[in-house]
């Protein structure tokens, strides 16, 4: 799969209504047939950032990034953050989560 994280800077005064200024972004993304996940978190150290964790099956990073719903997310959604945002991607095995062993509830 293709794991990605980005860390999104939200300018101050939008950063309340991120969940909903991303909504039809995240939704549509969520939609296609090649995402595994594409979840939003706040950052508890800075109410500003948003991180994204989200992953594709191997052949579907092209699909989402040439959609409909991706290009209008890049022209719409750069309006409402502070600074380019911040990216890991990385291609690993599997298409799930693992279990955290060293942290087992029994």
């Amino acid at each position: 799969m293709i794991f990605i994280c980005v860390k999104w800077k939200v300018k101050p005064e939008y950063a309340d209504a991120w969940p909903e200024l991303a909504r039809e972004f995240t939704e549509a993304t969520r939609a296609e047939e090649g995402n595994l996940f594409f979840d939003w978190s706040r950052s508890i150290e800075d109410p500003h950032e948003y991180v994204l964790v989200e992953a594709f099956k191997d052949d579907a990073a092209e699909a989402h990034v040439t959609s409909p719903h991706f290009r209008k997310a890049q022209a719409e959604l750069p309006q409402y953050v502070q600074e380019t945002p911040l990216i890991r991607n990385v291609v690993m095995e599997g298409d799930h989560w693992d279990r955290l062993g060293e942290f087992e509830v029994a």
